[in-house]
């Protein structure tokens, strides 16, 4: 299979680009326009590394041993000593995509042409991609200052034959990796190592992969929240748009918009719009727009931050624009913890409404008319009583995961570094919050297209009679109590994958990009 490969432009990459590389295991390389300055960045630190001055990081320790200097001759070893005992990593690998995201984010850092490394570790990586040589990078050991110090050193040492990495999906030491695919290990130069550790692309790779999927699922909640508005026959008319244009949250008038959108054209709807008894609709129909779209508009705020960091030199020191070298802290990841902090809140909260919207629909006080736990013959039957609890289970999970991890810091490296933004280990638990979410919005697309279905022979609107054709093309409709689990894998699968938002028309679910 082909793989699609980015053409990155450091300071312009968006996050379209670093999508497709995440979805699509893409592959990325550099415009050929950005080598000059790279070049000459790479050639002003040859000629500080010839010389006598100490300058951080090229002649010199590290860290807490900053103070002292390295001779010329020992250079090169201090550079391959600097990534091995850094290789401190432990856990399972990252997943590839996450990694092919890492590799293409340090492309972009590199390419900005403040740090000094030479063009042939910019080729090596763009080969690496091209070829499928994967470093396998274990997942935790990062404090997200001084960069994502651990897990970059495990890309770093496969560059230079050590290590391990996958090559086209099976695991490898480094240099065999990299000769089957005829590459050849680099010799890191001065500062070259520390370019490559000090930077915060892993943290914001996670953080990147949590925004993309809880965007994906802000957005499937939206079809399951109108799902499950026909299907307790809740009101359309807390969606009307003069609403939130009084209120004037950009997100709110989205999925408002977006909810008014799906609901077009319902039958259902029309059956009660006159004879309805209920004056207002519980809060998890009724002010949907507000809490999604308060959520939506919490993701672009993160979109903004982090397409701004993907662009970032985060390394130190740096090559400045008067060819000055400079320590600064740019490899503190304050902006992406906070960023995935922000996350975790929208991913805990569209759970959070879309869960009680499942236990209306299977409460017959709340759910008028509709049988027990959408059970046809309720008693014998439990229908979807378990299928709730389990809903509630993965609510209360992500609400204990969702605990900022920004707030705390522990003193590192003999107090040099006293003060870490946690982003890492922050961004990483938006993977299994997000496997939460979308499990959630699963169940709730099960309960929700059972209820339209017990509603017939009325039918809800087109757009969700597209997604009702996708969800029974893989989960037939609940007759009878049956073995439940792979019902909801699939469900949870349909919203993880974008089977489910794909069902829609275009231009109705609001975009990451406001």
């Amino acid at each position: 299979m082909t793989m699609k490969t980015i053409t990155l432009h450091p300071g312009a990459v968006t996050l379209a680009d670093l999508a497709a590389i995440y979805w699509e295991n893409g592959t990325a390389k550099l415009d050929r326009s950005f080598d000059a300055g790279i070049e000459k960045a790479a050639a002003r630190i040859a000629e500080i590394a010839a010389g006598n001055a100490p300058v951080y990081g090229i002649n010199t320790g590290f860290g807490k041993l900053a103070s002292i200097k390295i001779d010329a001759a020992d250079v090169a070893t201090l550079q391959r000593n600097l990534i091995l005992s850094h290789c401190c990593g432990v856990g399972a690998p990252l997943p590839e995509n996450i990694v092919r995201l890492i590799m293409a984010l340090k492309l972009v850092s590199l390419g900005r042409g403040a740090s000094g490394v030479r063009l042939e570790l910019v080729r090596l990586i763009e080969a690496m991609l091209e070829k499928s040589v994967i470093p396998v990078i274990p997942e935790k050991g990062s404090v997200g200052a001084s960069g994502d110090l651990a897990p970059l050193a495990h890309m770093a040492a496969v560059m230079m034959g050590e290590g391990e990495a996958f090559y086209e999906g099976a695991p490898l030491p480094a240099g065999e990796a990299l000769a089957k695919a005829g590459l050849t290990p680099v010799v890191l130069a001065a500062k070259e190592g520390l370019a490559l550790i000090n930077g915060t692309q892993t943290s914001t790779a996670l953080a990147l992969a949590g925004l993309f999927r809880a965007h994906r699922a802000a957005q499937a909640a939206l079809i399951t929240g109108a799902l499950s508005t026909d299907a307790a026959m809740g009101s359309s008319a807390p969606f009307h748009p003069d609403i939130h244009s009084l209120r004037g949250h950009k997100g709110q008038i989205d999925a408002g918009a977006a909810l008014r959108n799906l609901l077009e054209g319902s039958e259902i709807r029309v059956s009660h719009i006159e004879g309805d008894e209920r004056v207002q609709d519980p809060y998890c129909i009724r002010c949907q727009p507000q809490v999604d779209g308060a959520c939506l508009d919490l993701l672009r705020q993160v979109a903004r931050t982090l397409e701004i960091e993907a662009n970032a030199v985060t390394d130190n020191p740096l090559v400045l624009s008067d060819n000055s070298v400079v320590s600064g802290g740019n490899f503190h990841a304050e902006p992406v913890a906070f960023a995935a902090d922000q996350t975790a809140l929208a991913i805990c909260e569209i759970g959070a409404i879309a869960q009680r919207r499942v236990a209306l629909l299977v409460d017959p006080a709340l759910s008028y008319g509709l049988p027990a736990f959408l059970s046809k013959k309720p008693g014998l039957n439990s229908g979807l009583m378990i299928a709730e609890v389990t809903s509630a289970a993965l609510m209360s999970e992500n609400k204990q995961m969702a605990h900022p991890a920004s707030v705390d810091s522990t003193p590192t490296s003999a107090n040099q570094e006293d003060h870490v933004s946690m982003a890492c280990h922050g961004a990483r638990r938006l993977l299994p919050m997000t496997d939460n979410l979308f499990a959630i919005l699963g169940i709730e697309a099960l309960s929700a297209v059972q209820g339209v279905e017990l509603r017939g022979p009325l039918k809800t609107s087109p757009e969700l009679q597209k997604v009702i054709a996708v969800l029974r093309a893989v989960v037939p409709s609940l007759e009878e109590d049956r073995y439940m689990a792979p019902d909801l894998k699939a469900a949870a699968e349909l919203i993880a994958s974008g089977a489910l938002v794909s069902t829609i028309s275009g231009g109705i679910l609001p975009k990451l990009e406001a």
